[in-house]
């Protein structure tokens, strides 16, 4: 699976011919740099791990520099591996958005924005008691009742409550390419992506 890592810029729109207006992403799409190539022989597995972003190198650990100098450029900010690479790539290679071209189908993977600790109405959607009770008074966004007293005399595993919300990696599947500017390493695609601005993406085609 081919893919690429990089940096969502923003959310726009654009018209399609019929004139309908569709809401869109804008992703800085590398360039990224074939840090490391895996092989069965040595690894136990055929993966290609890619680099992108600029670091400095006073704030690289020693084994990350002999890393990055071992594939020819400078210390990288992000690394991620994929597997089964369409293309045969070497070491120090460059993968840039030529990668994708319009009409391509890909899967955005990022980190969705962390909302903190939150009640379930925000967290899962319930709508609040209304008018009911369901064992309290008076707080309409509260759970409510979350089990019985004799029987089973606990509350099971797993039952949906308040806590901490987002920060979790999540993939959307099958976003659609519209434009590409290789020249400037963007790329627009249908739909929303996790993450707030200048979060790290990882496209996968």
């Amino acid at each position: 699976m081919s893919g690429i890592i990089g940096k969502k810029i923003g959310m726009t729109s654009l018209y399609n011919a019929d004139g309908s207006a569709v809401a869109c992403t804008l992703i800085e799409a590398g360039p990224c740099v074939v840090t490391q190539v895996k092989t069965v022989e040595k690894e136990g597995y055929n993966a290609i791990q890619l680099g992108y972003g600029e670091k400095k190198e006073k704030h690289t650990t020693q084994p990350l520099l002999g890393h990055f100098k071992k594939a020819g450029t400078t210390p990288k900010k992000k690394l991620v591996e994929f597997k089964s690479f369409e293309n045969e790539l070497s070491l120090g290679e460059v993968i840039t958005a030529e990668l994708f071209v319009e009409g391509d189908f890909v899967d955005a993977i990022g980190t969705s924005k962390g909302k903190g600790f939150q009640g379930v109405v925000k967290r899962h959607g319930f709508g609040g008691v209304g008018g009911q009770t369901h064992g309290q008074h008076n707080r309409g966004r509260h759970p409510g009742s979350i089990g019985a007293c004799s029987f089973p005399s606990r509350v099971f595993k797993g039952i949906r409550m308040a806590g901490r919300t987002g920060g979790n990696r999540v993939k959307v599947q099958n976003l659609q390419v519209l434009k590409v500017y290789a020249e400037k390493n963007l790329i627009v695609v249908s739909g929303s992506i996790p993450g707030a601005k200048n979060s790290y993406v990882i496209l996968e085609k």
